[in-house]
């Protein structure tokens, strides 16, 4: 089977308080979406790359045009599983149900390498082909009530925080998302749509490295990460 890739970037990153998406804000030199994509595209078996944005994204254009030439531009909706919906129907009308989709976060741009190739590996194994990235709980978990008072301590034993890429067959992937969409169901990831359709992801560790950048002094962190100040 082939292996594609999907990087939902049609949002705002309303969280970090910037002018302009998130997406695009200074990395080391080039927008953090232009990191994020050369980590994608740097994957030995891939096939294609699809970056889903808003339609009225006027951004874009500031991208390295060698990256862009390397991908396919598709528009996205409102929410994540809309933009990420749109990519696997586009990867649908060429693509085969059993290829390979990995969905990755437009903010991680310190993915590394040798972490993606082990999911795919992985994955390709894995009877259930479905799994993701992620990174066991190791601080101690505290539940707080509506007033930020701790109500008790939370075993972290068996927790997992979850990371992108996550990886499924495009086939599998499209149906959980389409009948959770439709049903109303409240998507984080693209792991939760497979888990309510009632398939059993499995869990590839990755480094801590691999960063969700949401607010300000994330981007700092990634800087750092990726050998700059930011």
């Amino acid at each position: 089977s082939k292996l594609h890739a999907i990087i939902p970037a049609a949002g705002i990153g309303a969280r970090m308080g910037a002018t302009i998406p998130k997406q695009y804000l200074p990395l080391c030199g080039e927008p953090m979406l232009a990191q994020t994509l050369r980590r994608i595209i740097a994957v030995p078996a891939l096939d294609q790359l699809i970056v889903v944005l808003s339609a009225n994204d006027g951004h874009w254009a500031d991208i390295d045009p060698c990256l862009q030439a390397r991908v396919q531009r598709v528009d996205g909706g409102t929410e994540r599983s809309d933009s990420v919906l749109a990519g696997l129907r586009h990867l649908a009308t060429t693509a085969q149900p059993d290829d390979l989709v990995l969905v990755h976060d437009a903010a991680r741009p310190c993915v590394l390498l040798e972490d993606i190739e082990r999911l795919i590996a992985t994955v390709r194994q894995d009877p259930a082909r479905g799994g993701l990235l992620a990174a066991p709980v190791r601080d101690t978990m505290k539940r707080g009530d509506a007033q930020n008072r701790v109500l008790c301590t939370e075993s972290r034993e068996l927790l997992w925080h979850a990371l992108t890429p996550q990886l499924f067959e495009l086939g599998v992937l499209l149906d959980a998302m389409t009948r959770a969409v439709a049903a109303g169901v409240g998507l984080t990831d693209e792991a939760s749509a497979v888990e309510w359709a009632g398939g059993a992801p499995v869990l590839v560790e990755g480094s801590g490295d691999n960063v969700k950048v949401t607010r300000s002094g994330d981007l700092r962190l990634a800087g750092l990460l990726l050998g700059g100040v930011g």
